[in-house]
């Protein structure tokens, strides 16, 4: 699988564990860099899934908060903080996450190492009640778009 990955100027510390991490467990880590401020980072993961660039991605800022915000308001992309092991499997096998989030002040290498190697594992279950509560998800970025007036691309942006 071929992950996107970036790093706001706090995450950067966490760069060689995440990507050697995705590495070792035989994925290829498409590192897109890092910027002084997480929307840009952000951006660039976000866009590199929905461009077909990358099959998922993996975002660290300092608390992984901000990457996670700013990720989420792109339409498609469906982001999560993490700092355990369930949740790293959980939230692709039930939410379909295609976005990881971590913080770098929060967690260390290690664990890093084994949230993307776990997140990378996973698998959305295809269950009919995960399958309609991203049907719902869905409603609701449609609803926004729809009450706004904006385009889904003005959104993005």
């Amino acid at each position: 699988m071929r992950v996107a990955c970036a790093f706001d100027h706090a995450g950067v510390p966490l760069r060689d564990a995440v990507l050697s991490g995705l590495r070792d467990a035989g994925h290829e880590a498409l590192d897109l860099g890092d910027a002084d401020d997480y929307p840009q980072s952000a951006r660039a993961v976000a866009a590199a899934i929905l461009d077909g660039e990358a099959e998922r991605g993996v975002l660290v800022c300092g608390s992984g908060a901000g990457v996670a915000v700013a990720a989420s308001k792109v339409r498609g992309i469906r982001a999560a903080t993490v700092s355990d092991g369930y949740t790293a499997h959980q939230s692709v096998e039930h939410d379909d996450l295609n976005v990881l989030c971590l913080g770098a002040r929060v967690i260390g290498p290690e664990l890093a190492r084994e949230l993307v190697r776990t997140y990378a594992a996973a698998r959305f279950s295809g269950a009919e009640r995960h399958v309609r509560r991203l049907a719902e998800v869905a409603e609701i970025e449609n609803d926004n778009v729809a009450r706004t007036g904006a385009t889904a691309k003005e959104i993005e942006a």
